[in-house]
């Protein structure tokens, strides 16, 4: 009798990655939106802060530069973060969404929306919203001179 008639396969056990929960019960993640003038940034981690689940950005996505912080470009970029999100038990998500701030732009980009938009309809879960714009409360001098951009 050859060695491989007298093998026994043993059943392969399905390998689940992320925390052991029960069915229906919701797993938090924090994802944290950076939407720019220039790009759109999709970071989820876990509630710490400190491990990194997934970090896709709008160029990831589109071929050219000046469709990265287009809205479509961050649609596709949530859509990937919700599938990988899913394979590894994360069913909800915190958003803290960011714009330039600082002495610059204090609203976000195109992508900010339509990235909030699309991971609610991949199937995630939202809890809170929060907008974490750095805002100075005394900052330098705004870029621009005395008399302002003159066009």
């Amino acid at each position: 009798m050859s060695k491989k008639a007298g093998k026994v396969k043993q059943p392969e056990q399905a390998i689940s990655f992320g925390p052991q929960v029960k069915p229906g019960e919701l797993v938090f993640g924090v994802a944290h939106i950076y939407a720019s003038k220039n790009d759109t940034f999709i970071h989820v981690t876990d509630l710490t802060g400190r491990e990194t689940i997934v970090r896709v950005t709008g160029g990831m996505k589109v071929k050219t530069d000046r469709d990265e912080p287009s809205a479509y470009a961050a649609l596709l970029a949530s859509q990937d973060v919700a599938a990988r999100c899913k394979e590894l038990g994360i069913t909800a998500l915190h958003i803290k969404i960011r714009a330039m701030g600082g002495t610059r732009q204090k609203t976000f980009g195109a992508g900010g929306q339509a990235s909030l938009r699309a991971l609610a309809r991949a199937g995630m879960r939202i809890g809170r919203i929060e907008d974490v714009t750095p805002i100075p409360t005394d900052t330098t001098r705004r870029r621009g001179g005395r008399r302002g951009r003159r066009l």
